[in-house]
């Protein structure tokens, strides 16, 4: 392999996904099965993890790692993670978005979603790390949002935990950078998935977020998949506590 290549590798990595049955998570999961990783899938919908990592085993002829788990039974998370597999890479994809005014929302919504969106990542980081310290080396990526940056109406469990996430990040980086633990966030804008489903069928909701971007599109989640190889691979040892926005120009764009 050229030598300009083999830092962009992600080859043989074990690498961890929850929320990977669907939308980003599944392009994503694709994307690194694709590129050689040792995938190791959680999602709760069981159905569509079986298809995805069926099609990347026989894209691939690698074997994929599925594990059926609803990540908001406390119990179950931590002793899944205390199977200590050893990971290289570690992406917590997986959230939740309970949308509704301030004053109706509730605390049904309110707890799910900081249990799915912000507990869950910080446990998983707090475990995982643990071991790639020990060997010195690792990358962890937070999938947050637009909504970590800027507030939108409507949601605001969402918009507070996406936010926290990011402020994890930066909180995580100070206490790992020494141990050769990186870890980073990726924030997408407005990408077509059953999430913003609702957005996008709505032809006035549509537009305006069209228009909102530089690009002048809505995103597709293999948008996602390059930046992601990049912050799981060598070729970006340097960079961590980092906020990468995937957004077509969203908070770029002025007038």
């Amino acid at each position: 392999m050229n030598e300009i290549y083999k830092i962009f590798s992600v080859f043989k990595k074990k690498i961890l996904i929850t929320g990977a049955a669907n939308g980003n998570g599944r392009a994503i999961a694709k994307g690194l099965g694709n590129a050689g990783g040792d995938l190791y899938l959680v999602d709760s919908d069981y159905h569509n993890l079986k298809i995805v990592a069926d099609e990347i085993e026989k894209n691939t002829n690698n074997k994929v790692n599925k594990f059926y788990l609803d990540l908001n039974d406390k119990k179950k998370l931590i002793k899944f993670l205390n199977k200590k597999f050893d990971y290289d890479v570690v992406i917590n994809n997986a959230g939740v978005s309970r949308g509704n005014h301030l004053f109706n929302y509730t605390d049904k919504d309110w707890e799910m979603t900081h249990n799915i969106n912000l507990y869950v990542p910080y446990k998983i980081i707090q475990k995982v790390s643990q071991n790639m310290a020990k060997k010195k080396s690792g990358s962890i990526i937070n999938i947050t949002s637009l909504a970590a940056e800027l507030g939108f109406p409507g949601n605001p469990a969402y918009v507070a935990f996406k936010g926290a996430l990011k402020q994890l990040t930066k909180a995580a980086t100070c206490d790992l950078a020494d141990s050769g633990v990186r870890i980073n966030s990726i924030g997408p804008g407005y990408i077509k998935t059953n999430m913003t489903s609702k957005s996008w069928k709505n032809k006035k909701l549509r537009t305006t977020r069209t228009l909102r971007t530089s690009m002048n599109r809505w995103g597709t989640p293999n948008d996602l998949v390059g930046l992601v190889i990049f912050l799981s691979s060598e070729a970006s040892s340097y960079i961590t506590g980092q906020d990468f926005y995937v957004d077509g120009g969203w908070l770029a764009k002025g007038i």
